[in-house]
């Protein structure tokens, strides 16, 4: 759906645009409503667009495209993006309520009834789905199914595969529009089982038996109780956020940011030293 207003100017809060009282004019804006017919596919770790609008067969995410008075300036990527088409057009401050999502994009005229229907969000997020991320791989010391000892220097690690901690790339084209993203592991949070978590900000190290009984330099973790607790293991969980930056490809160079979360688990027994006679 889309409808268009330049009528004379309402004070904020003043009549709906259309039927549609998300959406509200003022002039000598020019206020366009869009409703993007393109859901994102559903994510177990992270909200999508269609989600936020209520789930499966809800309806789609909406953008507002107003056209700005005054323009914004030459170096703006939105007026710099209408240079490089040529022709005549304007920016248009774009808002989708759905996805949260603001920004400033470059019409050519006579296009403001067809105002990009596509939230370049949604389709980023389908870059992001192409592209497989799932929970980090766990590189733990001691290693899961062995034992551990209580004040004994745990070390913790994670694999770099594209699909578990990046950087990761991929491109979406939906409905004339095309997004590439990239991802990549801001941060791990190690839940250690006992009460305690450890905030990692990169990879950390795998542990080599050369290291002895060192403790990590830039991830690691101390128990100091058993794991008999806690059903005779601690149940270890890595929560990776990938930060994950999008761009529409042809000019312009609208961009945006995205965060996705992914999870994984072990077991790890903690147990007593036990004394030599």
């Amino acid at each position: 759906m889309l409808v268009v207003s330049s009528s004379a100017a309402h004070a904020d809060g003043g009549p709906a645009v259309g039927n549609d009282p998300g959406c509200r004019g003022a002039a000598p804006d020019v206020t366009v409503c869009a409703s993007d017919p393109v859901r994102a596919p559903g994510k177990s770790d992270s909200q999508s667009a269609a989600a936020k609008g209520g789930g499966k067969g809800s309806a789609a995410p909406k953008c507002i495209y107003t056209k700005m008075v005054p323009q914004p300036p030459a170096e703006n990527l939105a007026m710099q993006d209408g240079k490089k088409r040529g022709g005549k057009g304007a920016a248009y401050q774009v808002m989708c309520p759905g996805t949260g999502r603001i920004g400033v994009v470059w019409i050519p005229d006579g296009n403001a009834p067809g105002a990009p229907a596509i939230d370049p969000e949604v389709v980023a997020r389908q870059a992001v789905d192409s592209m497989k991320l799932v929970g980090p791989d766990i590189d733990i010391n001691p290693k899961p199914g062995g034992k551990g000892l209580v004040g004994m220097p745990v070390w913790m690690a994670v694999g770099q595969s594209p699909n578990t901690y990046g950087p990761n790339s991929a491109t979406a084209t939906a409905g004339g529009v095309t997004v590439t993203a990239t991802a990549k592991v801001k941060s791990i949070v190690w839940n250690m089982g006992d009460g305690t978590s450890v905030t990692c900000n990169g990879p950390g190290t795998g542990y080599r038996k050369s290291f002895g009984m060192k403790q990590s330099p830039d991830c690691g973790h101390v128990y100091k109780q058993t794991s008999d607790s806690a059903g005779g293991k601690f149940k270890v969980s890595a929560t990776a956020t990938w930060a994950v930056d999008w761009q529409v490809a042809g000019g312009g160079g609208e961009t945006g940011h995205l965060t996705e979360v992914r999870n994984s688990q072990v077991g790890l027994t903690i147990t007593e030293s036990q004394a030599v006679n």
